[in-house]
């Protein structure tokens, strides 16, 4: 295996196979992660769900990161980096399995276990895999590595929806339409159809993630020592005995939890909306599709310019306002103009994400493994914000409820002008 890399001495000698490994990685992290904008309306159907209901699938699938991060913390530090996220994708392996009895029987309870073990293995796989991008270069174009990770998350992304969506969904207007002819027990046999149809998908995701671990484990991934530190980082976390002393890491948490809240209800939200537009199901469930595809640009955006143009904080301090401005767009308006600007969304969302990890880990040393697990538990905020917005989506109405994203927009922004510098001593490479 060699000697480990340390978090203080960026990896340059042997980039390009590690990086390559990682974006591997971030593809099945958006795969499995963005199906779910399809299993909401899917399962919405099928197991018979409200609004607030459905949005159970979202908060399965993120609450496992606020439950596991800091377990996975401890399972890295016993396996090391690479062997943990070998586990992590066997772990995902048998959530999809669990997907299996669940179709068979339609039951919901079940689903959202498969999802919550998927969450599982995804937290200890960001817990190793965002630190270790970072590393890979200098830090202050940390940020450009992250967004050709998110690129690679995002591609997947946008194509889970359509290939899930074309066999999920197939005929789903129709079928809404008879089911509501139909007596309780033909209704009961169509349904259990139409549940059955995740089967055979699920079982290919299986497939792929044991390969995939096993093909990891057997790679020539360097380990990674986060505990390591340079003279600079050592002074100024001289007595430094706690995580807590880092307030900008811990406003980096928050920050995260109300980022990944307003992606995923942009996401994830999306179909379920332009179905309450009055947009086909058939033609909606594109719509994440083209959220995903608006991140991508943005990425893009920043592998050129950060840092030769702008830097990290200002790319997230522009993202942040992008953002509020579509979240308006989108309630004062009404039809496909308003799921246009959901789907604006990415774009606006694209380049925060990968500014908070550098901005938040900055300074922490031999805190690192510690902080990163505090973030990855700040991707729990996709289980809150969801459940949230479906509340009000059944209280008030779906277009009214995007009104729980303007303040989250407004503390990224926040974070980026002050809060990534709160507490710091001296300012770290960034």
């Amino acid at each position: 295996m060699g000697k480990p890399v340390t978090y203080s001495e960026p990896v340059r000698q042997s980039g390009i196979p590690p990086i390559a490994i990682i974006g591997a990685l971030f593809f099945i992290f958006g795969f499995v992660t963005w199906l779910n904008s399809v299993l909401i309306p899917y399962l919405k159907i099928a197991c018979e769900l409200n609004n607030f209901e459905s949005y159970l699938v979202t908060f399965a699938f993120y609450i496992s990161y606020l439950v596991m991060a800091i377990p996975s913390a401890w399972v890295l530090k016993i396996t090391g980096f690479k062997k943990g996220m070998a586990l992590g994708l066997g772990i995902m392996a048998l959530g999809a399995l669990v997907f299996i009895p669940a179709a068979m029987i339609r039951m919901y309870e079940l689903f959202l276990l498969g999802l919550f073990v998927q969450g599982t293995g995804l937290a200890l796989l960001q817990t190793a895999s965002n630190p270790y991008i970072t590393i890979l270069g200098p830090p202050e174009s940390a940020a450009k590595r992250i967004s050709i990770m998110g690129i690679c998350n995002k591609v997947a992304g946008a194509i889970a929806p359509i290939v899930l969506g074309a066999v999920a969904l197939k005929d789903a207007d129709a079928l809404q339409i008879r089911i509501k002819t139909m007596t309780a027990i033909e209704k009961a046999a169509e349904l259990d159809m139409l549940a059955g149809r995740v089967i055979l998908p699920y079982i290919i995701i299986m497939v792929v993630l044991v390969i995939l671990g096993v093909l990891v484990s057997k790679s020539s991934l360097p380990e990674v020592d986060t505990d390591a530190e340079d003279e600079t980082v050592a002074a100024a976390n001289t007595g430094k005995t706690s995580i807590v002393q880092f307030p900008h890491l811990l406003l980096g948490v928050l920050t995260i939890v109300f980022y990944v809240g307003v992606e995923v209800i942009a996401g994830d939200t999306i179909i379920s909306y332009g179905a309450s537009q009055g947009i086909a199901l058939s033609t909606a469930k594109y719509f994440t599709t083209m959220t995903l595809v608006g991140m991508i640009v943005g990425y893009l955006v920043g592998i050129v310019c950060i840092p030769k143009y702008f830097s990290q904080e200002t790319a997230m301090k522009v993202f942040a306002m992008m953002g509020l401005a579509f979240t308006l767009g989108a309630i004062f308006t009404e039809g496909f103009v308003s799921v246009m600007f959901i789907a604006l969304l990415g774009l606006a969302n694209s380049l925060v994400w990968p500014a908070i990890w550098p901005l938040a880990l900055s300074g922490l040393g031999r805190f690192t493994k510690i902080g990163s697990s505090l973030l990855v538990m700040g991707i729990a905020g996709g289980a809150i914000l969801p459940l949230v917005y479906g509340h009000l989506a059944d209280t008030w109405d779906p277009r009214e409820a995007y009104w729980i994203a303007v303040p989250c927009y407004l503390f990224i922004w926040f974070y980026a002008v002050k809060g990534y510098n709160v507490g710091k001593k001296v300012k770290a490479h960034l």
